[in-house]
């Protein structure tokens, strides 16, 4: 697609001094700045303007009037802008001109971008007339062609199905129970333990602990450690992980564990 024409007319021929040739290309050589603009008499532009649009008739094409309208005033400014001296400018108003003529230079661009955008639009839309849409689905011709679904086992089977995957499951529950075991007190294991070391003098540590449940067993060995930093027990262990005996060497003294393992709930309770 070839791009489209950046000034009024692509009709509009003009013959200067120094060019000859479509208004587009006079815009294209100053854009491109192959052509000074200061070198080109913009009076006789817009002489041979007022010609162009007098020779089409009563009819004015606006469209093509405006735009030239629009392209000569940016030129005329920047002609203005670019006549000033290249030497340093003190003035503030020749600088606020001289500022000026990159944005000129910078409008007349965003004219060329907007006119080369339209035509693109202008192309699109008219590819677009070409264009029609294809209903969705399949032609009729082949919806035979599809073999019949077949759901194997019956309407049973599929509610069966049907219940399983619209049956909503239940969350995993976590057990309490032992949330709600009964608490062991290490105190009244370790009068239990004593009482048997007192008849006994000495007993294995499987011994002191058979018959009873976990929580106890842990009570009674704590009970046993308690003892033993009292100086009312002490550890026999002929060799590493054998048998573990206890002998009591407490006497006739009475055994006191701290409440620092049972707490002061439970110590009330036993108390009661």
């Amino acid at each position: 697609m070839t791009s489209p024409t950046i000034g009024p007319s692509a009709s509009f021929v003009l013959r200067l001094d120094n060019f000859e040739g479509p208004f587009d290309l006079l815009l294209q050589l100053i854009n491109r700045r192959q052509l000074d603009i200061t070198h080109v008499a913009l009076s006789q532009v817009t002489d041979e303007f007022i010609a162009h649009v007098k020779a089409g008739g009563q009819v004015w094409d606006l469209d093509q009037t405006s735009g030239f309208l629009l392209v000569a005033a940016t030129l005329l400014d920047l002609k203005a802008a670019r006549l000033l001296p290249g030497t340093d400018v003190e003035d503030p108003e020749d600088l606020a001109v001289l500022e000026a003529r990159d944005l000129l230079f910078a409008r007349l661009m965003q004219y060329r971008a907007f006119k080369q955008a339209s035509g693109w639009f202008a192309a699109a839309m008219e590819d677009a007339r070409l264009v029609r849409g294809r209903p969705g689905g399949l032609e009729p011709q082949f919806k035979g062609l599809l073999p019949k679904v077949v759901i194997p086992g019956g309407a049973q089977r599929l509610h069966k199905i049907a219940v399983k995957v619209f049956t909503v499951a239940e969350p995993p529950t976590m057990p309490l129970e032992q949330l709600h075991l009964p608490q062991v007190s290490v105190a009244q294991q370790a009068q239990r333990v004593a009482a048997v070391l007192r008849v006994r003098g000495r007993a294995t540590f499987v011994e002191l602990v058979r018959g009873v449940d976990r929580l106890t067993t842990v009570a009674r060995f704590l009970a046993l450690l308690e003892m033993y930093r009292n100086h009312q027990v002490g550890f026999e262990q002929e060799t590493p992980l054998g048998t573990l005996e206890v002998i009591w060497t407490g006497g006739d003294a009475v055994v006191e564990i701290s409440d620092e393992f049972d707490g002061n709930e439970q110590q009330e309770t036993d108390d009661g």
